[in-house]
């Protein structure tokens, strides 16, 4: 195999759940292939450096085999390597994340009772003065 289509190896190498979630990723421009976004179509080899946004983080991997067939986690790695600055960047990005509490929420163990209803509506009221 010398070619496979890069919505293909995406969902091979288990970037994206399905081959249509991996089509709405080039179609949305979160996929470049040496610098350039990407169609669906696009043939990959190995050795193409690959720009992969997914969620908060961006990770640049090169493409070290080929598989247009989903299998397990362990063989889906060994289809790519991460380059270590994006190893790197990425442990930076979600270090700042954690500490600056973005997207944290406040996660209770149950729903308000009169007392927890009452204290809310005291703090709000004092916002309010």
């Amino acid at each position: 195999m010398n070619k496979v289509r890069i919505d293909k190896w995406l969902w091979a190498a288990r970037f994206y759940k399905t081959r249509s979630l991996a089509k709405q990723a080039l179609e949305g421009g979160k996929v470049h292939c040496d610098g350039q976004k990407v169609k669906a179509s696009r043939e990959i080899t190995v050795g193409l450096t690959l720009k992969i946004r997914q969620g908060f983080d961006d990770r640049i991997v090169e493409v070290t085999a080929l598989s247009d067939r989903r299998r397990g986690a362990p063989e889906a790695a060994l289809l790519y390597q991460e380059t270590e600055a994006s190893i790197a960047e990425r442990e930076k990005r979600a270090a700042e994340r954690k500490a600056g509490g973005l997207g944290a929420q406040i996660i209770s163990d149950h729903k308000p009772n009169k007392k927890d209803r009452r204290l809310i509506h005291r703090f709000k009221r004092q916002g309010m003065e």
